[in-house]
């Protein structure tokens, strides 16, 4: 049995096999079946390959055989380049030929809909009874571009030039797509060192691979196209182990509107999970997102210069005060701050540039820098890498001329390399004058070169995004997960497929150490009266009935009773309410509570997702969660580094922090009740489907509790996915 800690060297035939076979090997050069052995040919594949065709003698000039038995040697890999009903047949001759890896083209399986899901559980069987593993069915199959493994028939990856700089891996569950980025990408001088399509990920899934390239020595950054990840925990994992290596993995997950959702489910046949979950889980585990294909290919130039931002104080160096200001727009909107340069600073670049040259942020050299005076680029370097201040510098022009023999490139590279700022090179993306002679150079020299038309701006403060979030975990002293063990003495408290009253909810907040108000359930006016005198006046009056979970909607809740009356008059009130909203609602009485000073509402929620298990939410409580929609997500559990960043990405934080002289809340407590819903829902996932604190009351100091509504999931919940 493959022990799950190594199970990715179950891999490594797949990638670098010493001997593969090409079954449905074709002497018709129309068919799959002579596209991929020709491939094999012409990309320099060293390994020995044996076509399999029973009708033929030689293709290509390589002998065939009849049959995988046939062959002299041990076969790691085999192409299958034959139609959906000889997959099985051929699945069966690699268990008994103990081949180690397969990838299978053809479609007509899980996507095709219910009979061919059965044939590709037959496929599963087959392969996991031989120790098979696959890449596909339904994909254009896999590249190795350091080994000359061309394994595929598309012609927009056989075609495709090398590039010396092989890095980067590439996994996609679209494969058209795919190859249409591997493409964009070598077009821009990257070259993907693996490109998988995964298909329909019969037994070797996303993560998978992912977790083969983070123990890759060769491998820099990891990429990908993603629909729906069938094994969030596993992704989870393996991005913090990745995020420890300081190995990136950037994704571009489809699906951010309804329609591209339901795009990627019939695509894939797998349902895309909720899109700002999957932003939450992102940002949580330090997957950095890509809104596009360029973003993959300008991150990935940017990170293999080697060299991480420091900060998000950016000054940009422009020939053009306009495109300048352009520039400063967009690095502000992505996050990124144009600080205003100190004195001392600014004298420094001012005796270097002429009179009529602006020496502020951005520092603008005029078009005289761009036409007669090149030198100029190098002039505000000398004090900007001597500025404290300053984290990144970019260039938004570059002279076009300048070549590796021009001493002025010379100079500029060993000031760049003489600093811990980083710097950025790009140009306005005009055909034919976009791309400077002196980018190759730049690159091989750790100065990252990425045109305009390739968003770098963007890709930049992706990447000051995740340099934070990489110092961040290196400080992190072993963050522990908070849990509460009293699991059984729950058990009773959650039966299954009910909505628990709010009183019984507070109960199930108070085991946790949730704070929630003074309160008692009265079943008549006397017993109302009681407990208001017990808890002293005012006091609120709510129906406490799991039938009536929004009491609001029911007119059965009353504020601010102040005397005996009010309390005699709000309790017939609440019950004739709450009988006309629904006749049929069990009522367990009547909640008498105290009565809350004003403080600043905010919700936490829980949602229990199918593919991610129980997230959880924060918001600005009351109406502004649905007005405003200003909510942040992590997937439990969380850390208390969770927790704050929930807090820091809200718009209201500034609420929270105190704004316009109000004095700002108590953050601890909030961190503090969003660790124990953690600790909650960690130990009881299967039981808890929904919760809801709203309005969870904060103040200057402390947080109460003010309302609760709990759903338990009507039997175990078997559906967040575990492992393979």
């Amino acid at each position: 049995m493959v022990n799950e800690q190594t199970s990715y060297l179950t891999l490594e035939p797949l990638f670098n096999p010493k001997v593969v076979a090409v079954l449905g090997a074709s002497e018709n050069k129309n068919k799959i079946g002579y596209l991929q052995v020709k491939a094999l040919l012409d990309s320099g594949y060293k390994g020995d390959i044996y076509p399999i065709n029973p009708k033929s003698e030689m293709i290509e000039g390589l002998m065939c055989y009849p049959s995988l038995s046939d062959v002299p040697k041990h076969v790691d890999l085999a192409f299958f380049c034959v139609s959906a009903d000889k997959v099985k047949s051929c699945l069966e001759d690699c268990g008994k030929s103990k081949v180690k890896t397969a990838v299978i083209f053809a479609s007509g399986f899980s996507e095709a809909g219910k009979e061919g899901l059965k044939e590709q559980q037959l496929m599963n069987d087959i392969a996991k009874e031989n120790g098979v593993r696959i890449i596909g069915p339904n994909c254009v199959g896999l590249v190795n571009t350091t080994n000359g493994l061309m394994g595929t028939f598309s012609p927009g990856l056989t075609n495709i030039p090398f590039n010396d700089q092989k890095e980067v891996g590439f996994i996609t569950q679209s494969g058209a797509f795919g190859v249409l980025t591997y493409i964009a990408a070598a077009q821009h001088g990257l070259t993907f060192n693996y490109f998988i399509s995964v298909g329909n990920e019969v037994n070797t899934e996303f993560s998978d691979v992912i977790e083969y390239m983070i123990y890759d020595p060769d491998t820099s950054v990891i990429s990908g196209y993603l629909e729906g990840e069938k094994n969030p925990k596993k992704l989870r994992k393996l991005a913090q182990q990745a995020l420890h290596k300081n190995k990136p993995i950037i994704i571009m997950k489809s699906g951010r509107s309804s329609a591209g959702s339901r795009a990627a489910a019939s695509h894939t046949g797998s349902l895309a999970g909720s899109d700002k979950i999957y932003d939450g889980f992102f940002k949580q585990t330090g997957i950095i997102r890509a809104d596009d294909y360029e973003d993959i290919i300008s991150f990935s130039k940017l990170f293999l210069s080697k060299k991480l931002p420091t900060g998000r104080n950016t000054v940009i160096i422009t020939s053009s005060g306009g495109r300048g200001i352009n520039e400063a727009d967009r690095c502000e909107s992505y996050g990124l701050n144009i600080h205003a340069l100190n004195e001392k600073t600014k004298l420094e670049i001012q005796k270097s540039i002429p009179d009529f040259a602006s020496a502020s942020n951005p520092v603008d050299l005029t078009a005289a820098a761009a036409i007669t005076n090149p030198e100029l680029f190098i002039a505000p370097m000398k004090a900007l890498i001597n500025d404290s201040d300053t984290d990144i510098i970019v260039f938004s022009e570059f002279p076009m001329e300048w070549d590796e023999n021009n001493p002025l490139l010379e100079e500029f590279i060993k000031l760049c390399k003489s600093t811990d700022k980083f710097v950025l090179v790009t140009t306005f993306p005009l055909e034919g004058m976009s791309v400077p002679k002196a980018a190759p150079v730049l690159a091989k020299n750790g100065i990252p070169f990425v045109p305009g038309n390739l968003n770098p701006v963007r890709a930049l403060a992706k990447l000051v995004n995740y340099s934070e979030k990489y110092y961040k975990t290196k400080l992190e002293v072993n963050q522990t997960i908070e849990q509460n063990n009293n699991k059984e003495n729950l058990k009773d408290l959650l039966p299954p497929g009910v909505t628990l009253s709010e009183s019984q909810a507070s109960n199930i907040l108070d085991s946790y150490g949730i704070p929630t108000t003074k309160k008692a359930v009265a079943k008549s006016v006397n017993e109302a009266i009681q407990h208001a005198s017990h808890i002293g006046y005012p006091v609120v009056l709510k129906v406490d009935s799991p039938d009536i979970p929004h009491k609001s909607e029911a007119n059965a809740i009353k504020l601010n009773l102040r005397n005996d009356k009010e309390v005699i008059d709000a309790f017939k009130e609440i019950n004739q309410h709450a009988v006309n909203y629904n006749p049929n609602a069990r009522i367990n009485g009547v909640s008498v509570q105290e009565m809350l000073p004003e403080g600043v509402e905010i919700i936490v929620g829980v949602t229990n997702d199918t593919a991610f298990g129980p997230v959880i939410m924060l918001g600005l409580g009351g109406i502004f969660v649905e007005v405003f929609k200003d909510i942040s997500f992590r997937v439990a559990p969380i850390t208390r580094n969770d927790a704050i960043e929930m807090i820091d990405e809200l718009k209201s934080s500034l609420i929270l922090k105190g704004a316009r002289g109000k004095s700002p809340v108590d953050i601890d407590a909030i961190v503090d009740v969003l660790l124990k819903v953690s600790a909650l829902v960690s130990n009881y996932g299967d039981e808890i489907k929904e919760l809801d604190i709203n309005p969870l009351i904060v103040y200057e100091k402390g947080i109460i509790a003010a309302d609760a509504m709990l759903v338990v999931h009507e039997e175990k919940n078997n559906t967040t996915v575990v492992g393979r």
